[in-house]
């Protein structure tokens, strides 16, 4: 004799394996987030390196920095603009900065741009300029 019964999901232990993923995604999604900001970031300090690198081998005097070397990370789309700043009686002969882009993923970090100068100084300014003295731990943290 041929039974009708099928085995299937109930609606009951559905619901219950839907809060479960979404009890575990609540608590995954900002360390998800929090690592994909510091991958950024780390690949901006790769590329202030590099392009210091560039910098020292060729000429302090350059006026530009090269394609490759003045987006981070170097392929792909950009997600910090790298620029050279010129020498003052401060940062032995260069500075280069890496900009978060206006409309990158960066745009609100905490760390704001990155400064490496000649000297081997590393800072990091907000958007207006200002200074951020507690961000060179945090930020600066895997180079």
């Amino acid at each position: 004799m041929k039974s009708n019964r099928y085995d299937a999901f109930t609606l009951l232990e559905l619901v219950i394996a839907l809060a479960v993923a979404a009890i575990v995604a609540a608590f995954a999604l900002p360390g998800w987030s929090a690592q994909i900001a510091r991958g950024h970031r780390i690949d901006a300090v790769a590329a202030l390196y590099r392009t210091a690198q560039l910098v020292d081998t060729q000429s302090a005097s350059m006026a530009s920095l090269p394609a490759g070397f003045d987006q981070a990370p170097p392929a792909g789309a950009p997600i910090y603009r790298l620029r050279l700043m010129p020498a003052d009686e401060s940062n032995g002969g260069y500075a280069i900065v890496a900009d978060p882009l206006g409309t990158g993923p960066m745009r609100g970090d905490a760390c704001g741009a990155f400064v490496l100068d000649a000297t081997g100084a590393r800072s990091n300014h907000t958007a207006d300029g200002r200074a951020v003295a507690a961000a060179i731990q945090m930020c600066w943290r895997d180079r």
